[in-house]
């Protein structure tokens, strides 16, 4: 693809950010604040210069349907093993002979597991699954409630709800057939934090 200049790249940039955050695109008025323009002229220019170096797209003469375009890329999310949804399995290894190929993703703190068992079935994680993980650099500030990869000492790794509370952690299946995972602290390792689930329909 042929390169930004500094002004393209910085409006390019921010409609990501503004797509990503607001699942819809700006109004010229939004690009003319966000660049500090007084005038849309210079965001028309650019929006142009965008669409025609492949960067973005829009259907000509409906506003805010601007899309980003992502090109082909052979970034992908490394497979490093398997995750229990059920009970607890021996730890995964860090074998990335595999990858998912993701559009849009482009994150190398994110890695995948392939999920087996059926304890996260409520929350429409089902065997086969791979789960899209994000490395817990600070695990104390990891929410209650967030579905985590987490190793248990003694034990292996599974997939659960991640809760702490005064004196241990519990890690809390979504399915009701199965009972949470009682924990201390010490004992635990948060190893991911779930941002996404990939799913094969072939």
């Amino acid at each position: 693809m042929e390169k930004l200049t500094k002004a393209q790249k910085e409006l390019h940039d921010w409609l990501v950010q503004y797509i990503r955050d607001n699942q819809h695109s700006p109004s010229i008025r939004e690009m003319m604040a966000a660049m500090k323009l007084k005038s849309p002229a210079p965001i028309q220019s650019r929006l142009e210069r965008l669409r025609k170096k492949k960067y973005i797209d829009w259907i000509d003469g409906q506003a805010r349907t601007i899309k980003i375009l992502y090109p082909p890329q052979n970034k992908g999310v490394q497979i490093l093993g398997s995750i229990a949804a059920g009970g607890l399995v021996e730890p995964f290894t860090d074998d990335q002979s595999d990858q998912l190929t993701l559009a849009g993703l482009d994150n190398p703190n994110c890695y995948a597991l392939r999920v087996t068992g059926d304890s996260m079935i409520e929350d429409f994680i089902a065997e086969g699954d791979f789960a899209i993980m994000e490395k817990v650099l600070e695990p104390e500030r990891v929410k209650n409630g967030a579905i985590v990869a987490a190793r248990v000492d003694g034990y292996g790794t599974t997939l659960k709800h991640f809760h702490r509370e005064e004196d241990c952690i519990l890690l809390k299946p979504a399915n009701s057939n199965y009972q949470p995972i009682k924990t201390n602290p010490t004992d635990v390792q948060i190893q991911g934090v779930l941002i996404g689930v990939w799913r094969n329909y072939g």
